[in-house]
């Protein structure tokens, strides 16, 4: 995982990669899903890992739009 150089990344790119990753964990969840003996364990940890990912993109969105004040 890409967490450690962050900082070196500017904030498009690292929005980016956290948008692919966020889609490919969807894809594994899915594909653990549908197996017949699925590992619950590894479920939880990647729709943790998911959610993680969610609130990182949030806050890098709310970053990039500047706030209104009216």
């Amino acid at each position: 995982m890409e967490g450690h150089d962050s900082a070196a990344q500017d904030p498009a790119s690292r929005l980016a990669a956290l948008r692919t990753e966020h889609r490919d964990l969807d894809s594994a969840i899915d594909a653990l899903r549908s197996m017949a003996a699925s590992d619950d364990i590894q479920l939880a940890r990647l729709k943790k890992r998911k959610l993680r990912l969610k609130d990182e993109i949030k806050i890098l969105e709310d970053r990039a739009i500047p706030d209104i004040i009216a």
